[in-house]
């Protein structure tokens, strides 16, 4: 973590377990499609991936929403499927569609995909992380990230998103050894990903893991927790005093144990999250939290907004607490709503 950052970001404070008066804001996918800027950049470029790995642009699509919007972090503009593509897996993004993989469904497959150049392949989105400190507001931070091992097998696995990730969890239930071998493989490239993007200038890390509620209790024990556990520790061996934020969408009550055993210093709330868990169970005994205002009462904006903002501010914040979305941002979200919301926060 840059020192030079860690007294003037209340985002990293509140990270570190004070409380601040207004809390930190930055939204996820706060860099996108709601952003008219944002579309213009994106038709210059053939296809998503080619802007995620064209430092450039990525750079300057990452610090479009800091010029508009009063935010306290931002976040590095990319893709959790960055990971695959550096392995040597097909990833392409068909628009109106979604990510294409080619799957990995056995043991065989999984052993063909190569870490040898992952670092290469990498080295755009260190590059855009270089470009974006530099340009960043003062006293506001980057977060860097990526996909938590689970989450990124799904779709490998799969070829694509889906609704219940049912070719992984039958890979998993299956040949436990090959899927195995395939989060063996992420948590090393994940890790090493990470690390490189802290070298780069990131001020914290958060560990997406969009599809943790798909498992059962102990499956959740076995491929969300201890691959997130085991990234935390190798990041933390190399950077000891970065923080770390795991988001483990879904998880629902096993968000309690995640937050206790994965190693991470914050955790953040999906919108399903009761507050009240979330206050009682896991910011008054356990760690910062971060969320969890539902995306679509964003995009509809108007009193219910405003309502649900100030109940979640009174509920969260006498304690240590990032303002956030339970997801990311609609690409449909009004400018004026997110606008709103930032004076809600701050207090406007």
């Amino acid at each position: 973590m840059s020192e030079a950052l860690s007294p003037s970001s209340p985002f990293l404070a509140a990270l570190q377990g004070e409380t601040n008066a207004p809390p930190p804001l930055w939204l996820m996918r706060q860099a996108g499609r709601y952003l008219p800027e944002y579309r213009e950049v994106r038709r210059t470029v053939p296809s998503f991936l080619d802007l995620c790995l064209t430092p450039a642009l990525a750079a300057e699509v990452t610090l479009q929403p800091l010029r508009r919007f009063a935010f306290d972090a931002s976040i590095v503009f990319s893709d959790i499927l960055v990971v695959p593509f550096a392995l040597g897996q097909q990833v392409t993004f068909v628009e109106g569609e979604g990510p294409k993989l080619d799957p990995v469904r056995d043991g065989a497959a999984i052993a063909r995909l190569e870490f040898a150049g992952a670092s290469e392949r990498l080295a755009p989105v260190y590059e855009t992380v270089e470009r974006v400190v530099a340009g960043l507001p003062d006293g506001v931070p980057l977060i860097g990230f990526c996909g938590a091992p689970w989450t990124v097998a799904t779709y490998m696995v799969e070829g694509a998103g889906s609704k219940d990730q049912a070719a992984a969890r039958r890979l998993a239930y299956g040949d436990p050894e090959a899927f195995q071998a395939l989060i063996d493989t992420l948590i090393e490239a994940s890790s090493a990903y990470l690390i490189g993007q802290v070298e780069a200038g990131c001020s914290a890390i958060q560990i997406f893991d969009s599809w943790a509620g798909s498992l059962p209790e102990d499956e959740f024990a076995r491929w969300c927790i201890a691959p997130t556990k085991a990234i935390v520790t190798r990041v933390k061996a190399a950077h000891p005093d970065i923080p770390v934020i795991g988001f483990p969408k879904g998880a629902g009550p096993s968000s309690e144990v995640y937050a206790a055993e994965t190693g991470i210093d914050a955790i953040g709330c999906d919108t399903s999250l009761p507050l009240g868990f979330i206050r009682n169970r896991l910011q008054a005994h356990l760690l910062p939290v971060q969320g969890n205002l539902d995306p679509v009462l964003l995009l509809a904006g108007g009193e219910a907004l405003e309502t649900r903002v100030r109940t979640i501010l009174e509920t969260l914040g006498e304690g240590p607490f990032v303002f956030n979305l339970g997801h990311g941002i609609l690409p449909e979200t009004p400018i004026e709503n997110v606008e709103r919301l930032v004076a809600l926060v701050k207090g406007a």
